[in-house]
């Protein structure tokens, strides 16, 4: 029987009523493919995912499909928000056998959890006549499927090895220069992004490229950066009626997104929008992150300051059938209805023609033109012009409230909140907002009284107030860089404490001291069938990058040279070996803090918290800062605190200049 009613997990859930006998990944799952000696469908998803909706619709919700899986497997339906580790590991298998992977993620595994077969997406008859195959083999001749799938696992492993030659490898910023030219063959000068289509956000690749140019005064490539989020911010992947970017966009201009709305994605957009903002000024910027935390406040966040995950792609269209993009796109007589005598103004700010068609008569909002422009053309003053776009906006999105909503995905994930605070964070250093810093610390709040344990380790989701799932290295790593980032703007040392209780917690529990990374997975946790070390950024960095830059700035705050071995050892692994510069941005950051750039502040008296504020407006990219307006005993400030005046400590590779009281002075040396 389909057992998946017992569980939380909105995608889960979306399957309990399948003919599929589902069960969830657990031991008692596992331990029954290997007492009836039965093949496993591991079948892997999430809930906003669109080609997931479609082969449930297509294949798990027929009875034909259904019973051909019953019969024959053990099906187990995995959540890959909930069980990256899972994910991460078919993941591999799935990309070594057809050298690409997606999702929905499905494989076939022998009774004891090694792959034998996977794809992505099937087609019913594909799908049905592929499983015939596999059971037939597997009974027939059980020597050759094991054979393979020895093999398969042999590769598995062999990629989840990271090489550790123990060098002592200079960390050598021409090397990053380098990485960088090799880059800008792939970027896009016309639409921001990179030459391909569909074009995803990649927010970490362009938090790296916006530092290195501000560093190495490269205004080209800091024009490309901006030229992206312009075009980014003017695309149909951010809703300009809402606020919140899309996940990514199918075509090369970000015009038609592929419609969820994802938090990590908008968590992160906002952080890298936030220090564009600092350097720029750019109202658009500012217009972006505001909108875009209305939205997370509004439609993401619970009552105990909590984020849920993810709003789907697909929702009800006017004859109550589900389709993507249902919910955001419009036709013309609406539109004509709606605004009224501005239509043709309307139209040239958001390009109601054929550069905005979408298809079926579908329009999905775009500007290709900025306000200026477009007002200058009409004679019309800017300011007139600005007035209208937000009446309108206004007007669009009363009409779209009563439209049926997206489905959304309410249960949140420690990981993905940390980066959504971190958000806000930021977002509070440009903005200069109380309310975005008021909402980060009730969310931090959140997550110490509900995902971390009196045990010291965290858990990874939390649903229903019940948190069930160990948490993985991603949690970690993102609630320490979160509560760093809070002690940056408070200068309240409890939160840099959390942060390094949970770092040596992770030392404990997840580090390697073989290969000097950490494992994805506690080794509190029942093992894979292979180690998984994550290196590489995606969509959301490594969370071995990500741990290596906390270790470099708690190090310095702790004066722990331990913790900036581990950091500095790690990237030394992996530096020489980068070809593919967008898949370890982050890494490629952390080796901006070796250049003669970086520097660290102390700010150390009655005054700190406004120097503080002023200093955290600035794009300083390479300054680690930190203040206290009491005696304090954090390391890196213990004796520097002046009852009588303020003082500045400017330092660089461990060694300070004289205490100085001149803001300017030292703005000016930080510049």
């Amino acid at each position: 029987m389909n057992q998946l009613s017992q569980e939380t997990s909105p995608y889960l859930l979306q399957h309990a009523n399948n003919p599929v006998h589902w069960k969830a990944w657990n031991a008692n799952s596992l331990a029954e493919a290997k007492k009836e000696n039965k093949l496993i469908i591991v079948s892997i998803g999430y809930s906003a995912c669109h080609w997931c909706h479609v082969m449930e619709h297509e294949s798990f919700e027929n009875q034909e499909v259904a019973d051909v899986m019953n019969k024959n497997f053990v099906n187990i339906k995995v959540d890959r928000e909930e069980r990256p580790d899972v994910d991460a590991v078919y993941m591999k298998a799935v990309q070594l056998m057809i050298r690409r992977g997606g999702w929905p993620l499905n494989v076939v595994t022998l009774p004891d959890g090694r792959p034998i077969w996977g794809g992505t997406y099937f087609k019913k008859e594909e799908w049905i006549q592929t499983l015939g195959q596999l059971q037939e083999v597997f009974h027939s001749n059980p020597e050759k499927v094991i054979d393979y799938a020895e093999k398969l696992h042999e590769g598995i492993q062999l990629l989840s090895v990271v090489e550790n030659e123990k060098s002592e490898t200079t960390l050598n910023q021409e090397d990053l220069t380098r990485l960088v030219e090799k880059w800008k063959k792939e970027f896009d000068l016309d639409f921001g992004g990179m030459t391909r289509s569909p074009k995803f956000m990649m927010p970490n690749n362009y938090h790296f490229l916006l530092r290195f140019a501000f560093q190495k005064n490269d205004m080209k490539l800091f024009d490309f950066v901006n030229l992206t989020l312009t075009r980014m911010a003017y695309g149909g992947i951010f809703d300009t009626v809402d606020g919140g970017f899309s996940r990514y966009s199918v075509d090369n201009k970000w015009h038609v997104p592929h419609f969820e709305k994802m938090l990590y994605d908008n968590g992160q957009l906002i952080s890298l929008y936030s220090d564009a903002y600092k350097l720029t000024k750019n109202s658009l910027y500012k217009e972006v992150i505001e909108k875009t935390l209305s939205f997370v406040e509004r439609e993401l966040m619970n009552s105990e300051g909590g984020f849920y995950c993810a709003l789907d792609a697909d929702s009800l269209n006017p004859e109550n059938h589900l389709e993507e993009g249902a919910f955001y796109v419009w036709k013309i007589p609406e539109l004509k209805t709606i605004i009224g005598d501005d239509f043709d103004l309307f139209s040239q700010v958001f390009n109601i023609n054929t550069s905005g068609l979408w298809e079926d008569g579908n329009y999905v909002l775009i500007q290709n033109k900025s306000l200026e422009e477009i007002a200058k053309g009409n004679n019309i003053t800017v300011s007139t012009l600005q007035k209208k776009k937000k009446f309108w906006e206004k007007i669009l999105y009363i009409k779209r409230e009563k439209r049926s909503k997206p489905r959304l995905d309410d249960k949140c994930l420690t990981s993905w909140n940390s980066i959504m605070l971190k958000g806000f964070v930021d977002a509070y250093k440009a903005l200069e907002n109380e309310n975005y810093l008021v909402l980060a610390i009730k969310n931090a709040d959140f997550i110490i009284k509900n995902l971390w344990s009196s045990e010291g380790n965290l858990f990874h989701n939390y649903k229903n107030e019940k948190s069930t799932i160990n948490g993985y290295l991603e949690d970690y790593c993102f609630v320490i860089s979160a509560f760093i980032s809070l002690y940056e703007v408070t200068f309240e040392e409890k939160w840099l404490l959390n942060a390094k209780q949970l770092t040596d917690y992770s030392f404990e529990h997840f580090y390697d001291e073989k290969t000097g990374f950490f494992t994805f997975t506690s080794n509190l946790d029942e093992a894979l069938i292979t180690s998984h070390f994550e290196t590489e950024d995606n969509v959301i960095p490594a969370s071995n990058s990500v741990m290596g830059k906390n270790l470099f700035q708690l190090g310095i705050y702790f004066e722990n040279s331990y913790y900036e071995k581990v950091s500095q050892r790690m990237l030394q692994n992996i530096m020489p070996g980068v070809d593919y510069p967008s898949a370890y941005s982050n890494w490629m950051d952390l080796s901006l803090n070796y250049s003669e750039a970086n520097k660290e502040l102390a700010i150390c008296g009655d005054l700190a918290m406004e120097y503080g504020t002023k200093i955290n407006s600035f794009y300083f990219p390479n300054v680690i800062l930190a203040g206290t307006e009491k005696i304090s005993n954090l390391p890196f400030l213990k004796d520097r605190f002046n009852a009588d005046q303020t003082l500045f400590y400017l330092c660089q590779y461990k060694t300070c200049s004289a205490p100085n009281d001149d803001f300017q002075e030292i703005i000016s040396k930080l510049k």
